[in-house]
This record gives C-alpha cells, structure tokens and sequence, in this order.
C-alpha cells in the first residue's frame, strides 16, 4: 500500500486459481482436476447470471479470512504456495549443501533473521535512530539533498527517485529516468477527492503520521504531521492521475542534466547523481517520468521551512521501515495501512511477512531450490504447447480482423511472431555474492538486512545505465503467482508458481486448462495488443506501426470497452474506472477468444471427448474462466482496488468479455430477450 519511487509502470496481469475436485458426495460424474462442481451453482440459469451459474456455492459457504481484504481463487494459491515456500526454507536451513556464503544459505540466514521477534523488540527503534541523527545534523537545502541521496542509494524513496531502465525509443540501451514517488498515501486520487469516505482516510492519515512521530521520539508531533501533510498534497497536486500515467508517451522527456537544473536548482544534479553512482560519463540524457512533479519539489525545497522538510524525511522513513521493527511499529502500520485502507482486521502471521521480504529482495536464490521441487519438465512442455497453440489462434485472429488493413496487419504479425516467451524460471540466476546478510554484530537486525539489500538492489541497478538490457533477466521469481508482459523486451514471462495445480494442471481436461491458463496466456499476449502495448514495435521500441484509420477504428472500439466497465457499480457510487482497467480488460477480452479458439485447435489436433458432468468442451472452457476470477471483497478493499489498481473486481472479470463473444452465446444457446444477450453491433470486438 505504501508509495515507492515509481518510474515505469509494467503491465502484471493478478491470476487467480481454479478450486480442488468436488468431493465424493457430488460425484455423480467425475470431475477432472481444476473444475468443482459443489462451487457451481446449477440451479442457476446461466442465460441470467453467469457468474452465480459457475461460483454460486462457493460465493455462499466462502468467508474471507481475517487476515485478507480479499478471498479468491489468486488468494488461495498465494496461500498454499506460501505454504509450500515455508517447508523449503525450513528443508534449506538443514541442507548441508547450502554452504556459508551461498546464495541460497543468504535466503535462509534472511528469512531467520527477520523471523527473531525477540530480536527486533531488543532492537526497538534502534536501527533508524542513524537517519533521524543525520536528517537532524542538516543544515541548509545542500546537506538535506546530501541525505536524501543517502536515502535513496539505500532504498528510501523520498520526493523523487532515480533508476536505470530500458529506453522507451531504443529498447536495447538502459537509460537513466528520474521519477516520482514520497507519498504515503497510494496515489494522488487519495488526496484529492472530495468524498466523505475520502475526507476521513485523510484525517485519519494525519492521525497516523502523528502516532509514528511520536514512536520514533519526535515532540510536536501533531503540527509536524500537518506540515507533513501540506508537503504531501503539493507533490501529490503536481502529479499525474492514475489514468493519466497511462499514457506512456507522456512519460517520456528526455532532457540534459542542465536542463533538469533549471527545473530543480535547489538540487547540485552533477553531485547528487555521482553521489548515488551514475556514471555522468554514460549519460547524455535522462529521462524525466514527470516535469510538473519535479517542479512541485524545488517549490518545496526553495520555501518551505527547513524543519518541516526534516519532519517529512523523518517520516518517510519511520514508514518504509516500520514492517522491519519492533511489534509497536508493525502494529501501527497495519492499523492504519490494513485496517483503515483495506478494511483487513488481523495481522497476517509473522513468516509469511517475512517470507514475502525474503522472496522480495533474494527472491531467485530461494527461486533455484522451489523449481527443483515444484516443476516438473512435464509441466513446462504442456505449457509450450498451450502456448504454441494460443499463438496460432492470435495469429489467425489477426489476419482475420474485419477492421484492419493489411498494411498494419502485416506489422502486428511481424510483433506476434517476434514475440519471446518466457516459461518457469529464468535461464540464469542472479548472483547475490556481493550482497550482505548479518547475523551478529553491530548491525544485526531485520531493518539493518533490509537497508543492506535495498542498498544492493539500487547499485545493481544504477550501475546499468547506458548499459545493454539484459534480456535474459526475469522481473519476477519462479515462486511468484502471476505472470507479466514487457513490452520494451517484447515478452511474456510465466513464472512456474503460477503453473501449479490446482490452478493449472497438465494431466487435467484440456477445456478447463484452456478456460484458465490458456485464456491467461492469451491476456498476456493480448498485451502487446492492448492501448499500452500497441504503442511499441516488434523490437520493444516505442514507434507508431498504425495507420491513421487503423488507430481510429482501435479507440473508437476501445471507447466503447471504457464505457462498459464504467458501468458497473459494485459500491455505492464507486464505479469501475473503465479508462483505468483498460489494458487488463483488453487483455482479457482477447485472451479469452484466443484461448477458445485454441482448444478448437487443440481438440481437432487431439480429438473431441465426451461431455463431462454434462457439460461440452467449451462451456467448461468458459465456467473455468469464471471461476478463476471469482473473489469476495471487503468494501474498503474493493474500493482501494477501484481507485488504485489497473485491474477490474473479480466478479467483472469473470463476466465482462463474455457480453461481448458470440461464441460464449451459442455455447450456452442464449438468445435475444435472454438477461444476458446484447446485440451484436453493441459488443466490442477488438482483437
């Protein structure tokens, strides 16, 4: 929930899991894995409601855990994977293989570290009592931008942020960006709307800065959470919306370090940028994600008081570290980040905390370990053959699109053939040789290890610019359920959590494969196609391959896919942002089709089986689908999803692209008249 440096947004797509085989006492027919018939709802008609039709029961018994804001299918699988993580930990910790120093004895030597409770009460506030002393020995704007540079080499992000990443117009070349960040409240909606629900986080914020203000030893803490506030809603005026940072092109101004001076005198660039090791030698440009924002920051550093910049650098630490200390700090965190944003009322248990950090910052030597566990090749090869198939259908779909001309055809081909696909786990592993774990000594702690990784992560990175992009790099480990599009790499890159039973199976009923991870492989395809990924080339670069009356014909169909999801109103006037979720629901719409025409071709490759509990390969197919977005939402999660998250609710998911697919409405033979028809010059077909 907190607000980290953000330079680049890259398009994730959230999975969710299909649910285990029905019980005995349900099996008139058996079941193949990954389809459950005691979480259908039969008695419903699926010409009506769909979504009750294919998740009825389970939206009946199913109560959200305590612990989570939401429940569904992703959840569970998180949860179980979880489990699965913790047994190899507790497996590594005794393998004699796993020597001092390695890679994977680091992971076990992290995780221990920061699972000794006892350790981080002795600790107290003790290890960021360093970064209170330094923000209080400055004395001018030169020695505040001295720490805040410190700050941001060690992962803290306040005002701005820099990083090295793949050039948007040459997608082979890492390219220095500078970009926003400092915000403790999720994005800049949070501080503008007028709502009453909105007007009272805002109090409640201003409560919290002053509570952790006061943990970490500071006086006056109620005038310095409001001198805090003001310097958070100045950055937060000065940026960009979140519809508005998707669009990339506007996140694109490459300028001189001269030139960014002008906007940020009060900052020494050349000194600052050699403090936090960029090589100026490398850079002829940077990238700027957003002047206005920069401009909000000189404002701050030029005529606000220096003790109250002081207060907001305190705090930006005292939040970003607060997961790491003792249990006053983790509780004060969570009352406000999980109970009054999320609406989530217990804490979840301390290792899976732990275990989230671990696999967040030395994620890929643990990674080496769960493949060898968890992936079979056979698992892989079923994958590549999913996927081999969703390609062809993409393929025909686009060379059978009624709205293109050839000429853009042709190019979106040569992007769809060019495309590099990315299954299970990387092929080569992160060297963490040079990163330091501590388990004894002056600074030994879980906050003290995590400085030393965030330190580590920042100097790897830095170290890039004007580098080659590696494209071998994953931006995911193995264990991660989900899976992503990179469209400066032109790749789709499938961890191998996320082909895992029971949400994909590869000794299940191809349909309901298909209907899940199928219909997954194919939204990640479809990213490339999507608002977002339509602007970049084959290569990854961010160049216009559309004809005029191509890219007309996409946004007038587009429009109509926004105005669809604005629509659905799952809160009281809190309303799906349908510019938002765009590119997810693009995805899904043209995942879905392309991972129904791929079972056809898998079937006529494979032969056509019999019905299964009734029901055809293709209403499997689709009842799949919708039983991977099922979820059930606390309000206050589901309305930080709607006003934060690229993705729409579950529910909407599961429901959305079929209002807009003929084959779904001859799959269930509905008709005009039926709750569910719309007509075919109302249905938005894209791709």
């Amino acid at each position: 929930m907190k607000n980290r440096t953000l330079l680049m947004a890259m398009l994730v797509i959230i999975m969710a899991a299909c649910q285990a085989p029905a019980d005995e006492a349900q099996m008139a027919i058996k079941m193949p894995p990954g389809l459950d018939l005691m979480n259908m709802d039969t008695a419903s008609n699926p010409k009506e409601d769909f979504y009750q039709f294919a998740n009825g029961q389970w939206l009946e018994k199913t109560k959200i855990p305590e612990k989570e804001g939401r429940w569904g299918g992703f959840p569970e699988l998180r949860e179980k994977n979880n489990i699965m993580m913790l047994g190899i930990m507790e497996r590594s910790a005794e393998n004699p293989a796993f020597k001092d120093g390695s890679d994977e004895r680091k992971a076990v030597d992290f995780f221990a570290v920061g699972m000794d409770s006892s350790l981080a009460e002795r600790a107290g506030i003790k290890p960021i009592e360093k970064w209170v002393a330094k923000i209080n020995q400055a004395t001018d704007t030169k020695s505040i931008v001295q720490v805040i540079g410190e700050m941001h080499m060690t992962g803290y992000s306040p005002f701005h942020g820099v990083n090295s990443f793949a050039n948007l117009m040459d997608s082979k070349t890492n390219s220095l960006y500078v970009g926003n960040g400092g915000l403790g409240l999720p994005n800049r909606d949070y501080y503008t709307k007028t709502d009453e629900k909105s007007v009272e986080i805002r109090e409640k914020y201003v409560i919290h800065l002053a509570k952790m203000l006061d943990l970490i030893g500071e006086s006056d803490t109620e005038a310095k959470a409001t001198a805090i506030m003001a310097i958070e809603n100045e950055l937060a005026l000065a940026s960009l919306t979140p519809i508005e940072s998707r669009n990339i092109p506007a996140l694109y101004n490459p300028m001189t370090v001269g030139q960014l001076e002008e906007i940020v005198p009060s900052i020494d660039w050349t000194a600052y940028l050699t403090q936090v090791g960029v090589d100026l030698s490398r850079v002829d440009t940077l990238i700027v994600t957003q002047p206005k924002f920069m401009g909000a920051v000189e404002s701050i550093l030029a005529n606000t008081a220096m003790e109250d910049v002081k207060s907001y650098l305190k705090w930006n630490v005292a939040n970003q570290a607060s997961n790491f200390l003792n249990n006053e700090m983790v509780q004060t965190d969570f009352d406000f980040y999980s109970k009054t944003i999320r609406g989530t009322n217990e804490m979840r248990p301390r290792w899976e905390r732990v275990l989230g950090s671990t696999n967040g910052v030395i994620g890929e030597a643990i990674g080496k370990v769960y493949v060898a566990e968890t992936f079979p090749p056979e698992a892989k090869a079923s994958a590549e053959e999913m996927v081999g198939n969703l390609m062809k259908a993409f393929d025909a779909r686009i060379k059978n699109l009624p709205w293109m001309t050839e000429e853009t055809k042709q190019q979106a081909l040569k992007k769809l053939n060019n495309l590099t696909v990315k299954i299970g786990y990387p092929s080569k592993w992160k060297d963490y040789s040079t990163l330091s774990v501590e388990t004894s000594g002056e600074r030994y702690s879980y906050l003290d290890n995590m400085e030393n990784a965030w330190k580590w992560q920042f100097a790897e990175n830095i170290k890039e610019v004007g580098e080659p992009v590696d494209k071998e790099e994953w931006g995911m480990n193995p264990q991660t359920v989900n899976a992503y599009f990179n469209p400066l790499n032109n790749e789709i890159v499938f961890p191998a959590a996320i082909l895992q039973p029971p949400f994909y199976n590869y000794t299940a009923d191809a349909a309901v494969n298909y209907g899940g991870m199928g219909a997954v492989i194919g939204h990640e395809i479809s990213h490339g196609f999507d608002d977002q990924g339509s602007r970049f080339d084959f290569e990854g670069n961010m160049v216009d391959w559309w004809s005029a009356t191509d890219k007309e014909q996409f946004q007038a169909r587009t429009a109509k896919l926004v105005a669809q999801f604005d629509a659905y109103e799952p809160l009281d006037s809190v309303n799906v942002q349908g510019e938002l979720t765009l590119g997810e629901n693009i995805g899904d719409l043209g995942g879905l089709n392309a991972a129904y025409d791929a079972l056809q071709i898998y079937l006529l490759e494979n032969g056509r089986p019999e019905m299964i509990d009734g029901f055809t390969p293709e209403q499997r197919l689709f009842i799949s689908w919708a039983t991977i977005w099922r979820t059930k939402y606390r309000d206050e999660t589901l309305r930080t999803q709607i006003l934060t998250d690229p993705h729409s609710p579950g529910m909407f998911r599961a429901v959305g692209p079929l209002e807009n697919m003929e084959s779904f409405f001859t799959t269930f033979d509905i008709k005009e008249g039926d709750p569910l028809w719309k007509a075919p010059e109302d249905r938005v077909i894209i791709w």
